[in-house]
């Protein structure tokens, strides 16, 4: 009897939350704006004279030495990429804006947010905005910084439900999914309005490369100069739209964050300074070029539908994209093409360019709904002469992977880089992936950079990311008359080449879920 009433006391909660959400939902739909949306917030703007701080001055001066071109560093190790963001913002004088989709409370997101803290205490104006789709339970660590002197913090379009019960998120997403389906994907960092960090990158151990059950390889753009200040712009475009909910509306706790454990490993790495130092001495040089800041508007999906003007990047990326004479590379963790784009592959194709394609396998692809919306456009592609590779969860080396051959033998690699190669002369590089969801749904931001030196750079990276001992080359076998054209997948593995005629993949139970997810109707959510 107490068992039972136990479960039934249990039931009921769970029925009462329902309700409670469904009911807050209701509540906040009729306006179409997430909670939060008419408390008081003040506008604020990225730092109006960068040259009042030593690196504004000294940033300012290295771009008037090279005509007015802003400066550019790759950095595709995951470590360094922590490394560099915890270092620039050590070194904040006045001002930093964070904007990101994800911001963890694990190790790595623990360490930033402790430079924050630290900068906020010496005065830096610190402001971080970050999207609520994915949270999970410790990253409202983040949050609690809200309200510390020279901090304010921000959500983009927030769930009225602020817990980590996945059943009630879902309630209230299915109630409200037309607001909630649309997300902030920008990853971007600037400092003092003078140099800036932009690419792929979330905040969190798999982003950086050293959480053993997971690694994403990605790149990040260390960038000086006058671009940082269009960076800058983008960021104060976003941090006062309507839908940048002040932290403190939200209702959360003011319960201080869990200190960092920095391990000696990361506290010695830090302290060295490098790769930062090293990058603003001119000991690892800046490539100095034009670029153009691509960038949705905040109100994306108001754009899209007609009902105002505004950006939308997608465009202007395809563009250049269908520009190339000679060579298209392209690296994408998800390879989902609109029609549009398809159209535009073809006619590359048509007109002989090469094109070659690197996205994730199946057994290395951490979203099998994303997979599922690739596995339909690999025989076309095929035969239309594109060449398609794809990355292995277990790397045979680790050139071009941007992690370390001890974190590797772990086997749990995969592609989080979003860069294109145009005729070895310009690239992109950014938050935004090669499907429908990042051209039509999230909002998006990245670089078109015209330097033939680092589009020369990135193109050596592609060439050791698809060697045969780190990935599978996609092709097909010449069929039989009446024959549907069959996929074989060719790698090396101890040096010898091997075929496999069925699609590598963790269990059977990862082809079934992903066979299973292509029967489902998701229209532009891929």
């Amino acid at each position: 009897m107490h068992i039972t009433m136990g479960i039934m006391r249990g039931l009921w909660r769970s029925v009462r939350l329902v309700c409670l959400a469904g009911l807050a939902v209701a509540l906040t739909a009729c306006a179409g704006l997430p909670p939060g949306a008419k408390a008081p917030r003040s506008a604020s703007t990225r730092l109006a004279r960068p040259e009042s701080t030593a690196l504004g001055r000294q940033m300012a001066a290295a771009s008037s030495a090279h005509h007015s071109y802003s400066g550019f560093r790759i950095i595709t190790p995951g470590l360094d990429g922590l490394l560099v963001r915890v270092q620039m913002i050590d070194a904040a004088e006045r001002t930093l804006d964070l904007q990101y989709f994800i911001f963890r409370g694990d190790t790595t997101g623990r360490l930033i947010t402790a430079a924050l803290q630290r900068a906020a205490d010496r005065g830096v104006r610190v402001r971080v905005l970050v999207d609520d789709s994915d949270t999970v339970p410790g990253d409202e660590q983040l949050l609690f910084l809200d309200g510390h002197p020279n901090m304010e913090v921000r959500v983009f379009n927030p769930f009225v439900y602020r817990g980590h019960a996945n059943s009630l998120r879902a309630v209230e997403f299915l109630f409200n999914a037309r607001r909630l389906d649309y997300r902030m994907h920008n990853k971007l960092l600037v400092v003092d309005d003078a140099v800036a960090l932009v690419g792929g990158r979330n905040i969190g151990d798999q982003y950086f490369q050293i959480d053993p059950e997971s690694q994403f390889a990605d790149d990040d753009v260390f960038v000086a100069g006058p671009v940082a200040d269009e960076l800058a712009a983008t960021f104060d475009e976003y941090w006062n739209s309507v839908l940048a909910i002040p932290a403190a509306a939200l209702g959360h706790s003011r319960t201080p964050p869990a200190a960092a454990v920095e391990s000696n490993e990361f506290a010695a790495r830090i302290a060295t300074g490098e790769p930062y130092a090293g990058i603003t001495s001119g000991r690892l040089p800046l490539v100095w070029a034009h670029a153009q800041v691509v960038c949705d508007s905040p109100d994306k999906k108001a754009i899209k539908n007609g009902e105002r003007a505004g950006r939308m990047m997608g465009a202007v990326v395809l563009s250049a994209a269908g520009a190339t004479q000679s060579e298209l590379l392209m690296v994408t963790p998800y390879f989902i093409p609109t029609p549009e784009e398809l159209q535009v592959l073809r006619d590359l194709r048509q007109r002989q360019v090469r094109v070659r394609i690197l996205t994730n396998s199946m057994e290395a692809n951490p979203v099998a709904f994303a997979q599922s919306g690739y596995v339909p456009f690999r025989v076309p592609m095929l035969q239309g002469g594109v060449e398609l590779y794809e990355a292995r969860a277990r790397l045979g080396n680790t050139q071009g992977s941007g992690q370390t051959a001890e974190i590797s033998r772990n086997g749990n690699y995969a592609l989080h880089a979003k860069l294109f190669v145009f005729d070895r002369q310009r690239l992109f590089v950014g938050s935004m992936n090669f499907d429908k969801r990042s051209k039509n749904i999230n909002t998006e931001v990245g670089l078109i950079i015209d330097s033939p030196e680092l589009a020369a750079q990135t193109a050596a990276r592609f060439a050791a990311m698809v060697q045969p001992q780190n990935a599978y080359q996609v092709s097909l076998r010449a069929p039989a008359a009446g024959v549907a054209p069959q996929l074989y997948w060719r790698t090396e593995e101890a040096g010898w080449s091997v075929d496999y005629l069925s699609e590598p993949a963790r269990s059977p139970w990862q082809r079934v879920a992903v066979q299973s997810m292509s029967l489902l109707p998701v229209g532009d959510e891929q």
